[in-house]
Formats: C-alpha cells, structure tokens, sequence
C-alpha cells in the first residue's frame, strides 16, 4: 500500500468511531477536512450509508448532483469497512 492509502484508511477508521452515518449535513470532522481537496461544498457533505463515503452537492447550471468528496489527489474519502 502506498502512504496515501494507508494514511486514509488511517483517517476512515479513526472517523467511523466519531461519526454517525445517518446523520445529516453538517460540520464535518477536523480529519476530512484536512483531506478534502479544494472546489467541493463542504457545507453539502455527508455520508451516504449505500457505500459508507462522503458525498457533496454540487450546483451545475442546469442540476444538482451528487459527487464523492475527493482528497487533494482525487481518492474518494470513505468511512471504515461497514459491520
């Protein structure tokens, strides 16, 4: 594995014990933030619980549309293995 990889597999385990998938839109934890690569609405984040990973909303012109959160180098940002 590559440090990038374990570095986010580090980051989803430690997030999954602090956040609850179900929940909502809203702060999101200081980890992803400091992963989350640039032009994506943080503010729209959350995890959807089909695949246990962050995803945003972003605003076309003519839609709205679901989008993983990336990191800075473009791997999705994803929760630990779900049980």
């Amino acid at each position: 594995m590559t440090r990038l990889s374990l570095l986010l597999l580090a980051a989803g385990l430690g997030l999954s014990a602090c956040t609850d998938p179900n929940a909502g839109p809203g702060p999101l934890p200081e980890g992803v933030l400091a992963i989350a690569g640039p032009n994506q609405d943080l503010a729209s984040a959350r995890v959807l619980p089909e695949d246990n990973c962050y995803w945003y909303a972003h605003k076309g012109p003519v839609e709205t549309t679901l989008l993983p959160l990336r990191t800075a180098a473009g791997n999705p940002i994803c929760l630990g293995v779900k049980e």
